[in-house]
């Protein structure tokens, strides 16, 4: 009989041997020892462990939804297949913020990890196939391929800061550095924060989303090959100070960027003396 089953074919070596089941048909079983791997391994690969996760998070507004659709606007994609399913994911070198979101979102996807290139960090991503998600960020205005035509959604008062923060740990950044000056002994310190997105329409809807808070800002245009690729919404010293009280003073939910918070505090704490 010439054996159609797992390679290489039941021998002593596999502790491989025919029996007859309870129904009385003939049955083969053996031992995954030559596989290199132990049974649960071997259960897990026939039997997927089921996905979870809170499919209604993008439904209501909290500072935790806020937070994660900020950093969603940032660095975040939607896909629809070509055969129909529908998938959102969550893409940064920020393995810290990546597990935020997974825990918010009551996930247990598994969270991938690809390095592109030795001069490049590792790149992490968690992929949520969901077409109710899907269509709820839909309804929230966001699409596929939205870099270069996003704009702000509607959101309320109460979170814009979780939104705020949520989008600058995606594609903001803190500038803190000592410049030298012609005809001064002492280097000057530079400090600014900064948004960056594909859509200048976005960046413009922040600036005025954050009128009160800020007072000035302005937008500059980024070119790669004499071509523009990006815009950066730009604060400078006082507006940076205020900025940074309006995305930590309230900050009560750990949802923040560990890094990014650090060097931000560490800026206003060396101009401003405030801890």
């Amino acid at each position: 009989m010439k054996y159609k089953g797992f390679y290489p074919p039941p021998s002593k070596t596999t502790a491989g041997r025919y029996g007859k089941g309870n129904d009385g048909r003939r049955r083969f079983s053996f031992s995954t020892e030559w596989l290199g791997i132990s049974p649960v391994t071997v259960y897990n690969i026939i039997m997927p462990i089921h996905k979870t996760v809170n499919k209604d998070f993008f439904k209501t507004w909290s500072p935790e939804m806020a937070y994660v659709l900020g950093f969603f606007a940032a660095d975040g994609s939607m896909l629809e297949n070509n055969r129909g399913a529908h998938f959102i994911e969550f893409h940064i070198t920020d393995l810290e913020v990546i597990k935020i979101i997974q825990k918010a979102l009551g996930s247990n996807h598994t969270i991938s990890k690809r390095n592109l290139n030795n001069k490049w960090k590792t790149l992490y991503r968690l992929q949520i196939g969901s077409k109710e998600m899907f269509s709820d960020l839909e309804n929230i205005g966001f699409t596929q391929a939205k870099s270069k035509k996003m704009r702000l959604p509607k959101i309320p008062k109460e979170f814009l800061a979780d939104f705020v923060r949520g989008y600058f740990d995606g594609d903001g950044c803190v500038y803190f550095k000592q410049h030298k000056v012609k005809n001064r002994k002492k280097p000057k310190w530079i400090f600014s924060s900064r948004f960056t997105s594909g859509s200048k329409f976005f960046l413009e809807d922040i600036h005025e989303a954050l009128y009160g808070v800020v007072q000035k800002g302005f937008i500059v245009t980024k070119k790669r090959d004499k071509e523009v690729h990006a815009y950066e919404l730009v604060f400078s010293h006082r507006d940076s100070l205020a900025l940074f009280h309006f995305l930590y003073n309230n900050n009560s939910y750990g949802l923040r960027l560990t890094r990014k918070y650090k060097l931000f505090k560490k800026a206003v704490k060396t101009l401003y003396g405030v801890k």
